[in-house]
Order: C-alpha cells, then structure tokens, then sequence
C-alpha cells in the first residue's frame, strides 16, 4: 500500500482531523488515534448508534488503533513522547497552545524526533490576532465569505449540507502532510505544517475573489445559479429539481435549437456575456418553459445534445446510483456484532495501490494493552496505569 511504514499518531478529534486520519489509514498509513479518557466526543452523537458508538465516529474513525492516554499527567505526556521517537507524523486539532501546555509541543516533538512533522488544525491558524479564538465549521463558512454567497438572492444566507470548511480543511492537511513527507525524503527534516478553517474557506473563493478584485463589487446570491455562466443552475421541472450546464457557446446553440422557442434566439441571449446581464428574463423564460414536463425527461433531452444535465438526487438516490455502485463508493461489511454496515469509498483511485478496509473503528482503548506492551510495558505495569488513570483497556 502506498504509504506503508509510515506512523501516524492522531490526537484529533470531531471531524477535520479524523476525516484525513481515516484516508491516510485507507492508503496503508499505521493510524495511532490518542484518546482521553472520555473518549472522542464524537462516539456518542447519536443516535443513531452502530453498538455503542455513533454513526457520526464510525463514518470517519475505521482503520485505526485506539489508545486511551491522559495527557495531562506525567505518565500519560511520557507515553505519548516515546511513542513519537519512531513516528512520522503526529497530527492534532486543539486550539492553539493547547499542545504547549501540555508540553508536547513542536520544539519538544523535534528533540524527540527531529524528522517529525507535525499538522496542526485550528480554526483560525496558529498566528494572527484570532489565532486563540475557539473555531467552527460555521464560524469558518462565514467568516471566509462563503454563506454571503450561498442562498437565494432574496433570503438569508444558507449553510451547506455538510461540514465543509471542517472537511475541506482535512483535505488541506492530508496534502500537506504528503508534501512535508517528500520534503523529508530530501532535507532529512521534518518542519511544522499549520492549516486552518478560515484559510481554507478564503482559499476556496477563487473566481469569486478574482470577480471581486476586478470589480471591487460584493457578488449577491445567487441560490441554485452561477456568477460566470448562464444558464448553468438548478431548475424546477413538473415533478422536482434538475440541473444543466451550458458552458459554451455551442452548447448554447444546441440549446437552443433543442428547446425550439423564439424568444431564446433574441440577440439579448446570443453570447454568454449577454446572457449574464440579461440573467432574469432569461432564466424567467427557461422557467416557464421547463415546468411543464418532468425532469427525467427533460435530463434525458439535453443529454441526447451532450448538454450536462442531472438530476438533483436524495441520499437514498444517490447510493443506489449505478456510477456511484460502479466506483465502490459505497460497500458493506460484516460486523461480527452488529451485523452488515455500509461505509463510504474512498474517492481515491489507484491502479497498483489500492485503499483497503481494513480494521472497523475502533472501540475506545481497543488497543491500549497491544501498544503500551509494543512500547515495553508488562501486565502488572499496563494494569497499574490504568488505575491511576492514565489509560483505559478495552474489556
């Protein structure tokens, strides 16, 4: 596997920091998860539950190890540092200075092991004047402009479905880690990689930035439409919503042709940059025109011209797609106590290393005795720990 030999330990928890965890255990990575005593908060947002944890954990936890640490005493800080002389990466999402006060932070990591590297997650980064300000998901989303563009233009602004300032940025982390990883192979050393919500947010506004430096213009929402094409949006048929893209100007041509409506030929809608500053008539036209008739038919018709089009799926659609079945990007395995699960695929795709499944996740402490004893410890010695709570053994 790809990244086999290379040590992971995790001391993240929720969302970002798990999510690229998982991946990176998916390419053959050894993924230590370092948990309190209390466990990752995520294991009880439920229901609903799979056994004694959430649906939210196991969907971002499998194919890791579980160690019970606490790290704020001396026994649980000493573990934790001879775990990392032989590590690769050590990655963790406290806010920053957490790891400083607990004194395991980057200059204490690197007199350990001067080929670590170290990828910390925060939601604003570790410099700046909100660097020590608490950070989400929503935070991240707003403040890096993207629910001011998300919704329809006379509504409030519209979260996203999911989580994506939190999973985009463990994305971020996951690339950067690859390439502090490269970097090793060439300089020997290991360096800090430091990523936060609120960049990734701003990182991500691309054309949109680029509209705004030229204009010096705030864009306005715009709900299922594009600033930069038209018509490229959601649409409401007979019996629900589709989506086309016409992104040039044969595509628009054929468009046209298809439709059969006099009005689409006006020269107000001949080029693209006319169709943008005439967006309203335009998509009013489209809208009276489309509603009569239902949305696999019309799917089907502009797919016959090669025009982009797609229905807007609900989840139980979008899993029993034949693309998505095609691209195991859903499977099942046999839990032998709780029975068949269904976890995602990896959107990875590689033609001699391939992403395995591996390991369901794990239950809090699953392998505390297995690595406490890897690192030297005897029974007597792991049950003496666990007393004094600095670990906990899964029963």
């Amino acid at each position: 596997m790809p990244l086999q030999g290379i040590k992971i330990i995790d001391l993240t928890r929720i969302l970002s920091g798990p999510y690229i965890t998982m991946t990176l255990a998916d390419l053959g990575a050894e993924v230590i998860k370092i948990e309190s005593p209390e466990g990752d908060d995520t294991r009880q947002w439920g229901p609903p539950f799979i056994g004694e944890d959430s649906t939210y954990y196991q969907s971002i936890n499998r194919n890791k190890k579980s160690l019970v640490l606490n790290l704020k005493t001396e026994k649980g800080k000493g573990i934790f540092l001879d775990l990392i002389k032989d590590a690769d990466v050590v990655i963790e999402n406290f806010k920053p200075k957490t790891i400083d006060k607990l004194g395991i932070g980057y200059d204490v990591l690197q007199e350990y092991n001067p080929r670590i590297i170290l990828a910390s997650i925060s939601g604003f980064g570790q410099t700046g004047p909100y660097a020590e300000k608490p950070g989400y998901d929503i935070l991240a989303t707003g403040m890096g402009g993207f629910l001011s563009v998300t919704g329809e233009p006379d509504g409030p602004p519209v979260k996203a479905g999911f989580s994506i300032a939190d999973l985009g940025t463990g994305m971020w982390a996951g690339f950067g880690i690859l390439v502090a990883l490269w970097n090793r192979e060439k300089s020997g050393e290991g360096q800090w990689v430091d990523l936060s919500l609120l960049d990734t947010m701003v990182s991500w506004q691309t054309y949109i930035a680029s509209n705004y430096f030229s204009t010096e213009k705030n864009p306005k929402r715009l709900g299922g439409a594009h600033p930069n094409i038209v018509p490229y949006q959601i649409f409401e048929a007979s019996d629900g919503h589709f989506v086309v893209a016409v992104g040039n100007e044969i595509m628009w041509k054929k468009f046209v042709g298809k439709l059969n409506f006099d009005a689409l030929r006006s020269k107000k809608f001949e080029l693209n940059k006319d169709r943008v500053e005439n967006r309203e008539e335009l998509i009013l036209i489209l809208n009276d025109i489309f509603k009569d008739k239902p949305k696999e038919e019309w799917i089907k018709t502009f797919e016959s011209i090669n025009i982009p089009s797609g229905p807007v799926n609900e989840i139980s659609e979008v899993f029993s797609d034949p693309q998505v079945i095609e691209r195991e990007m859903v499977y099942e395995k046999e839990d032998p106590e709780t029975g068949p699960v269904k976890f995602l695929g990896t959107p990875l795709k590689f033609s001699k290393t391939p992403s395995k499944f591996k390991n369901f996740p794990p239950k809090l402490g699953e392998h505390s005795n297995e690595i406490l004893k890897q690192l030297g410890y005897t029974n007597e010695e792991i049950e003496k720990l666990e007393q004094e709570g600095v670990t906990t053994i899964c029963k």
